[in-house]
């Protein structure tokens, strides 16, 4: 019971910070990554670059191990995962992170930092999912 809220717990807290220091959660510097053609800021890149070597090393050491440490097995994606749902979904994801310059962790990082405009796009980020599940009928 302790390890199933300790594990979240710390982990999201490192993830929280890094976002954080990693400038994720302010939405200038988001949008100035994304402005390609314009006053482009690549500091961003350093930050992705990051997860995906942490990511690297993650899987070449997943490969070696028979289950997680803190769970009872792995649940990996796998190409069967990619539907037309998944890149619809991916690409309205992309077009909502252009436009706020917030994707969903960022966002909930961003209640501490600046919660009146965070609290907005969290707001209308749950509405979205929301709308979503009830148009499904699974809300």
């Amino acid at each position: 019971m302790m390890r199933a809220i300790l594990v979240p717990l710390a982990s999201g807290t490192i993830f929280g910070a890094g976002l954080t220091i990693g400038g994720m959660t302010d939405p200038a510097r988001v949008r100035g990554f994304l402005d390609l053609f314009g006053d482009w800021d690549p500091t961003l890149a350093f930050v992705m670059g990051g997860a995906v070597l942490v990511m690297a090393l993650a899987w070449a050491v997943q490969r070696k191990m028979l289950r997680p440490v803190f769970a009872e097995g792995f649940a990996l994606p796998d190409r069967n995962d990619l539907t037309p749902r998944l890149v619809g979904g991916s690409a309205l994801f992309g077009v909502g992170w252009g436009i706020a310059g917030l994707c969903p962790g960022p966002g909930f990082a961003a209640l501490a930092i600046a919660p009146a405009s965070a609290a907005i796009f969290v707001a209308a980020m749950l509405a979205g999912m929301l709308l979503v599940r009830l148009m499904e009928g699974t809300g």
